[in-house]
C-alpha cells in the first residue's frame, strides 16, 4: 500500500510539474528528470528535430526540456527578457548583436537548411526564369501574385524582408497576404489560395504531400541558405543556464549532428537539415 501510495504521490507530482510547465507556456515537454531548461525555437520543434536531440540529450542528463514555440525574433527576445535559457535560431544579424551585448553567449553553428520559393504550378509571375531571389519577388509583385508572407518577425520573415529590399519592392495591396502564422500553416495556405510563399527545404519536405498545387520554382541562389545558431544565457543568468549550455555543446558533438545531418531520412528518403560542417560553408 505505501509503495503504490508513494508512487501516486510521484505520478501526482509530476503531473502538477508539467502542468506548471504548459501554463508557461511550453509548447511541450520532453523528459522527465530534476533539471529543467527552456528553449526557444521554431520549425526544429514543429518538425521533430528538437524531440529527437531532446529524447538523447535528457537520457544521460537527467534533465527535462520546455520547448517553446517562437519564431526566430521572438525567440531572441525571449531569451533578452530571460523567460528561456536557450534558443535555436536563423537570424544572424540578430544574433550578432544578442553576444555584443552581453545577454546571449556560446553562438553556435548546428546546421543549416534552404528556402524555397513555392507557388502554383502554372507560374504566372513566371519565376521559375529568375535570376535571383530578388528577381523572382520583382516578377511576383509585377505581375500582383498572391504572395504569402508570415509577418511575424521570424528568421524567415527577417529573410523575406531583406529580399524584397534588394528587389527594391515595398510589398502591399491586397496580393501581398500576412498570415501571422507559422511555416507549415502559411504553405498550406499558399497551397489552398495557389499563391507563392518562401518556404524553409524542411517543412517543404515534411508537407509537400499535404500541398499538392504547389511545386518548387525557385532555389540555388546562396541568399537563400539558412543558418541555424544555438545562443544560451549568460553563466548565473537563469536556473535553468547550466544545462542550456551543456546542450548547446551536445548539438554541436558528434553525437549531435549525426542526429541533426540524418534527421528525416528514414520517412522521407532525404534528410531534412544539413550539419555544421556543410554549413560553415555560408556562414559570413
Amino acid at each position: 500500500m505505501k509503495i503504490r501510495n508513494m508512487l501516486g504521490a510521484v505520478l501526482v507530482t509530476l503531473f502538477v510539474a508539467l502542468a506548471a510547465h504548459a501554463g508557461d507556456g511550453c509548447e511541450a515537454v520532453y523528459g522527465n528528470g530534476d533539471n529543467l531548461f527552456t528553449l526557444a525555437t521554431g520549425s526544429p520543434g514543429e518538425l521533430g528535430l528538437l524531440k529527437k536531440l531532446a529524447d538523447e540529450f535528457n537520457r544521460a542528463n537527467g534533465t527535462t526540456m520546455c520547448w517553446k514555440k517562437a519564431g526566430s525574433g521572438k525567440s531572441l527576445k525571449l531569451l533578452q527578457e530571460k523567460k528561456v535559457d536557450l534558443v535555436l535560431v536563423h537570424a544572424p544579424a540578430a544574433e550578432k548583436k544578442a553576444v555584443a551585448e552581453g545577454w546571449a553567449i556560446k553562438r553556435t553553428l548546428i546546421g543549416s537548411n534552404e528556402f524555397y520559393i513555392v507557388g502554383p504550378k502554372d507560374d504566372p509571375a513566371g519565376i521559375a526564369g529568375a535570376r535571383s531571389a530578388a528577381d523572382a519577388y520583382s516578377r511576383i509583385a509585377a505581375h500582383k501574385a498572391a504572395f504569402f508572407s508570415r509577418g511575424d518577425n521570424s528568421g524567415t520573415n527577417k529573410k523575406e524582408l531583406s529580399i524584397w529590399k534588394t528587389a527594391g519592392v515595398s510589398p502591399a495591396g491586397n496580393w501581398y497576404i500576412i498570415t501571422k502564422d507559422f511555416m507549415m500553416a502559411t504553405l498550406k495556405r499558399a497551397n489552398d489560395s495557389k499563391g507563392y510563399f518562401m518556404t524553409d527545404s524542411s517543412t517543404w519536405v515534411a508537407g509537400q504531400k499535404d500541398t499538392p498545387d504547389l511545386k518548387i520554382l525557385f532555389k540555388g541562389d546562396p541568399v537563400l541558405i539558412n543558418t541555424y545558431h544555438g545562443l544560451c544565457q549568460p553563466e548565473g543568468a537563469t536556473k535553468g543556464q547550466p544545462a542550456a549550455s551543456k546542450f548547446i555543446d551536445f548539438i554541436g558533438s558528434p553525437e549531435g549532428q549525426a542526429i541533426i545531418g540524418t534527421y528525416g531520412k528514414d520517412l522521407y528518403g532525404t534528410s531534412m537539415y544539413d550539419d555544421a560542417a556543410y554549413a560553415k560553408q555560408y556562414v559570413h
